[in-house]
């Protein structure tokens, strides 16, 4: 396989095409454009030495499928939408009520930030993966969705068990704030809707056009949950904690202001004799627009998780839009000699992989071995942040009570 893979169709999700990947290191400490109020400087450490490690192995695709439904919540999300009311991304910006601060996460890093106390010391919830307005729609407007420029992170809820996303401004004109956005399943009828948890482990998370892509983690055997970031919902912030969807003529969620009902579900399937999917965390690769997935999968020292080969498996969208096909067969399968991945990033076809136990991120380029680098502690998911400006970016996070931060590398550091 050749070191870059082509895009073969057009991106109705931006203006512009994507800038070739930059390979070459640029040594400008400050990123342009916007998000600089958030930022954290690079300390000037020069880059840890990288080791190389064996190349995956490529499988044949054509054993594993997604199933695609995006029409059986139809009905009623759009009751729900006339009925609770809805926001926008840029209005629920306007009303964000959590501070974001600096961090250092990582000395190569060129922004960073962590969360709220209350989120960072919060024992029930766990933030997993990561996605950008710049996946969603490219570098057109400064990758600026609804006019905003934001970060969103998912998070799993242990106690009620749910899911939501931090939705986080990450704009030089809007201070530095985000709001949580809890995650329902449309229940009952279209005539009087209501809507429930999601009860998942809530993966990485893939961003493109409107529609956010939520890696069910947890679910046999696999694949993703979807929502529509242009029908957010707006609902009573009164009430107990533990009410959840429609009680009389109004709607409640936990006290939350705002919640994004699920619109699609991505079922995985694979051949008979090939063992399921382990879902772990998923990433956009813009250029092939396709999404990506890995496993997460242990050596033999633990017994508590599946064990054996990590695969890593490529998706492509339909053409013309951010949907997949009624069925959707794999485009690219590797075996990959690694473990614990809780991350994983594409753009161009070239792979990341972030061991999260081992801390390390690993690079393939498509050809080769792999290149290792030191990588954080307790990291979680990748997304690639495209700029036509100045360099082009991988964001990730840390999950570890206590110190949960977002933080993002120049990509180039680490190919």
């Amino acid at each position: 396989m050749s070191a870059q893979r082509h895009a073969q169709h057009s991106d109705p999700t931006t203006t512009s095409h994507p800038p070739a990947p930059r390979l070459g290191v640029d040594r400008r400490t400050l990123l342009r454009g916007a998000g600089l109020l958030g930022a954290v400087a690079a300390t000037g450490a020069s880059l840890a030495p990288a080791q190389a490690a064996p190349a995956p192995t490529t499988v044949d695709p054509a054993a594993f499928r997604l199933t695609a439904d995006y029409t059986k919540y139809t009905a009623r999300v759009e009751a729900l939408l006339e009925q609770a009311g809805r926001a926008s991304v840029s209005q629920v910006m306007d009303d964000a009520n959590h501070e974001r601060t600096p961090a250092t996460v990582i000395d190569t890093q060129v922004h960073g930030f962590r969360f709220a106390t209350s989120d960072e010391n919060d024992p029930d919830a766990f933030p997993q993966g990561i996605a950008t307005s710049r996946d969603a729609v490219g570098t057109a407007g400064d990758g600026r969705y609804d006019g905003r420029q934001v970060i969103a992170v998912s998070f799993y809820n242990n106690s009620p068990k749910s899911s939501r996303i931090n939705l986080i401004d990450w704009d030089a004109n809007y201070p530095n704030k985000y709001r949580r956005i809890l995650l329902v399943e449309p229940t009952e009828s279209a005539e009087e809707p209501s809507f429930q948890d999601v009860e998942i482990h809530a993966g990485g998370i893939a961003w493109y056009g409107d529609l956010l892509y939520v890696a069910d983690s947890a679910a046999k055997p696999g694949g993703m949950r979807v929502f529509d970031m242009s029908k957010i919902l707006t609902t009573d912030t009164g009430g107990t904690k533990d009410q959840i969807g429609r009680v009389g003529d109004t709607f409640h969620a936990h006290n939350y202001a705002y919640v994004l009902p699920q619109v699609g579900t991505i079922s995985s399937e694979v051949d008979e004799g090939t063992e399921p999917l382990v879902w772990s965390t998923i990433s956009l690769d813009r250029v092939t627009r396709s999404i990506v997935m890995t496993e997460y999968r242990c050596d033999d020292s633990c017994d508590n998780y599946p064990t054996g080969t990590t695969r890593a498996v490529r998706f492509d969208f339909q053409e013309g839009g951010p949907t997949f096909a009624g069925t959707t067969t794999a485009s690219e399968v590797l075996e990959v000699p690694l473990h614990f991945l809780n991350g994983v990033g594409s753009h161009n076809g070239r792979w990341w992989f972030n061991s999260s136990r081992h801390k390390t991120l690993s690079y393939w380029s498509g050809e080769g071995a792999l290149t290792t680098y030191p990588w954080v502690s307790w990291g979680q998911s990748i997304s690639y942040w495209e700029d036509a400006d100045g360099s082009d970016l991988l964001w990730s996070l840390t999950e570890g009570e206590g110190f949960r931060a977002v933080f993002a590398v120049k990509q180039a550091g680490y190919s």
